[in-house]
């Protein structure tokens, strides 16, 4: 008699179902956001060249669309010299392979030529900073911003929130997430570009989030809208999302001509 067993062919079930679970669950971009520090107008001419005439180009012409560009706000006492470049990625794969597709890309090389082949005593920049983010479950992907008004009176805020722990970061992602915390955003027109946990940057543990509006005074409008807000209002004073941010930066940006967003 043959002792026939179900465990192998059970097993193989629950792989079969754990790959489709995989494969239907709702994929999540990764964002890139680089700051150029520069030192000189010169500098900043040459890098918004690289960017313009190379970058965007080589990168719209892989598939990679809505890539952002953006200068301080003179206004904001944080501003510096510093450009910053947010662009999005399918995933990690596709951004740890960028370096080698841009090495086959001529067009590039030979458009990006003054910066890429740049003297060591002629630098285009002083230094660049890097953070990487994984999209939030409630705003997968990369949103171009619904306005109106020009790009010279626009009013991009990168916001970033500190946690004191990873726990409290995490807590901190679920409020906007599970909490509604980015429905509210939608439900109020804040325009944002994106909300993302960052997985490798200086402040970390931290998570990042760009809103858009047409000018300053609109800003300030939505801002009391969501303070104001009777929803928002019941989700701050939840006891499980308590004390889960310890410090807020706020910076105001505003987009090149040659942005995508």
């Amino acid at each position: 008699m043959y002792h026939f067993s179900l465990k192998p062919f059970a097993l193989l079930f629950l792989a079969l179902i754990t790959s489709l679970s995989w494969a239907k669950a709702p994929k999540r971009e990764f964002y890139q956001i680089k700051i150029y520090r520069i030192n000189s107008s010169e500098q900043g001419d040459r890098v918004e060249k690289y960017l313009k005439d190379a970058y965007i180009p080589a990168m719209h012409r892989i598939g990679i669309k809505n890539i952002g560009v953006f200068k301080p706000v003179t206004s904001d006492s944080l501003s510096g010299k510093q450009i910053y470049v947010l662009t999005p990625f399918k995933s990690l794969d596709q951004l740890a392979q960028l370096p080698s597709t841009l090495e086959k890309d001529k067009q590039y090389l030979s458009a990006g030529k003054d910066y890429l082949d740049a003297a060591y005593n002629n630098a285009p920049y002083q230094r660049i900073e890097t953070t990487i983010l994984r999209a939030f479950e409630g705003h997968p992907f990369i949103s171009k911003p619904a306005l109106s008004g020009s790009k010279a009176e626009r009013i991009y805020e990168l916001r970033s929130y500190e946690s004191a722990t990873e726990k409290l970061h995490l807590n901190k992602v679920r409020m906007f997430n599970d909490g509604n915390e980015v429905g509210i955003f939608d439900r109020l027109g804040f325009n944002a570009v994106f909300y993302g946990e960052v997985v490798s940057g200086g402040t970390m543990p931290n998570l990042m989030y760009m809103t858009t509006f047409d000018n300053k005074a609109s800003r300030d409008a939505h801002w009391k809208a969501f303070t104001d807000d009777a929803e928002w209002a019941k989700v701050k004073v939840i006891p499980e999302f308590q004390h889960n941010v310890s410090k807020n930066i706020q910076k105001f940006l505003f987009p090149t001509e040659y942005s995508d967003i």
